[in-house]
């Protein structure tokens, strides 16, 4: 009846996850991409990029030798940036690659243009030369995933003002820039360019950020990108953008005051990139941000043969998640069973320092009102930092007195993304204090954080 069991609109980890695992169980499939390569905003503008640039950005700024060396250590003295785009350029060539041959030798076919619905199961395709296709399919995955909010009131010019997205394609580096919107996004980058001396201001109209963060671990980060001299002016709106004579943007903020800087990146907020998709056409509707509503445990629409994955269903818009989001709509749609996702799943923020976090963060905690005992682990106090020259980062784990049970694990500082899979591994196993008090930790490592911590919170807790 149809051409495709599958047609999945995007590339991006939701999307290419869904069209693998679909083809793995014998399915035929067809990924539609409008960019020019397969990855979507993942691999060219998002997730990888602003990762590849941080790595760049913390080997050719000797960032992580500091500790030894001084604050005025470079492995390079002048960097521009046609540095930080080598690296990027060769590490996105790699990952289309990578993916193009995972399409191939899983016999996923690709489309290069833009879709939209006709109706429930047709799927028209527009090339970039006109050329029109019709395609149908037995299920649709949407996998669209989001691009940058871009207010009237901010005028983008893509030399001295850039959103998220065109950020990754810096022209040349500046002596100073200002981030509006102190979400993930505007915080790595914020601290990114930091970590490279440029003067940076970070603005956010709220008194505070990344909520979801246990406080104590942001009030860490805070000192730390204070001590940095990075400016945050939190609790004042952005009334006004003008650029100067010279192009240079200047912030008039809703207290009075007025930041100026060489460049200006606006980072507050996406929204889904669907307005393109005619979803009407198919039964389906939008919220105010453009994303789509799916039920949680079998990513399926109002329209069950139509499922959405990845950030166009919103939070929490990981690339982790995405891609196991497009694994259990594509098993849904052909009636396979996935087991249930795991209660917790980390987050990371590749700030400079990261910040990673897995479980009930100290304030969730309070409001169940269970009793609980918290540990902290410096990485200055473990040989690893020393030998790193560390002298910052920070483990804190939240145990429950009565179960001795762990109930969170929550990481600042280098390596904090990967050393934050111990803790999810005992947290969703269930696991005790106990683990971390009776089991040995390679040394020296900076997983003996893991140890400390454990003990400290050991030596906290009452005796029966």
């Amino acid at each position: 009846m149809y051409d495709f069991d599958m047609i999945v609109i995007g590339s991006g980890p939701s999307g290419r996850r869904a069209a693998v695992q679909a083809a793995k169980i014998g399915k035929s499939v067809l990924v539609v991409e409008k960019g020019r390569r397969v990855g979507g905003v993942s691999v060219h503008t998002g997730t990888i990029p602003s990762k590849t640039l941080r790595e760049t950005v913390l080997n050719l700024s000797g960032w992580r030798e500091r500790g030894f060396y001084g604050r005025s250590y470079r492995v390079k003295q002048d960097i521009g940036a046609a540095d930080l785009l080598a690296r990027l350029h060769k590490t996105l060539d790699h990952e289309v690659e990578v993916l193009e041959h995972q399409f191939s030798r899983n016999g996923v076919k690709t489309a290069r243009g833009e879709a939209r619905f006709v109706d429930p199961h047709t799927v028209e395709i527009t090339e970039e030369n006109g050329d029109v296709d019709l395609v149908t399919g037995a299920h649709v995955l949407i996998a669209v995933g989001t691009r940058p909010f871009r207010p009237d009131y901010v005028p983008f010019n893509a030399t001295s003002v850039f959103d998220s997205d065109e950020i990754v394609d810096l022209p040349r580096l500046p002596r100073s820039l200002a981030v509006i919107g102190a979400g993930v996004i505007g915080v790595e980058y914020a601290s990114i360019f930091s970590a490279l001396d440029v003067s940076v201001t970070l603005i956010e109209p709220r008194n505070s950020f990344l909520d979801f963060i246990d406080k104590e671990l942001i009030e860490e980060f805070t000192h730390e990108l204070r001590d940095r001299n990075v400016g945050l002016r939190f609790g004042a709106a952005v009334s006004k953008i003008e650029l100067g004579a010279d192009e240079r943007p200047i912030c008039r903020l809703a207290d009075g005051r007025t930041v100026h800087t060489d460049m200006l990146l606006f980072a507050a907020g996406r929204v889904g990139a669907t307005d393109r998709l005619d979803l009407e056409n198919a039964g389906l509707a939008v919220d105010h941000r453009g994303r789509i509503a799916v039920e949680p445990r079998t990513l399926q629409t109002a329209v069950p043969h139509i499922y959405a994955a990845g950030d166009v269903i919103g939070f929490p818009s990981l690339a982790s998640t995405s891609m196991e989001q497009g694994r259990v709509a594509a098993c849904h749609a052909f009636g396979l069973e996935p087991p249930p996702p795991p209660e917790f799943f980390p987050y990371g923020i590749y700030s400079v320092p990261e910040i990673s976090t897995v479980g009930m963060t100290e304030e969730e905690v309070r409001r169940r009102q269970i009793p609980y005992e918290c540990g902290i682990a410096r990485f200055r106090e473990t040989s690893r930092g020393h030998i790193m020259g560390l002298n910052n980062g920070m483990m804190k784990m939240i145990f429950s007195v009565k179960s001795r049970r762990l109930l969170g694990v929550h990481i600042v500082g280098e390596g904090a993304t990967e050393l934050i899979h111990i803790g999810q591994a005992v947290l969703n196993l269930k696991g005790t204090i106990d683990y971390f008090i009776e089991n040995t930790f390679n040394y020296p490592t900076l997983a003996e954080a893991y140890k400390i911590a454990g003990l400290d919170a050991w030596n906290r807790m009452p005796r029966a």
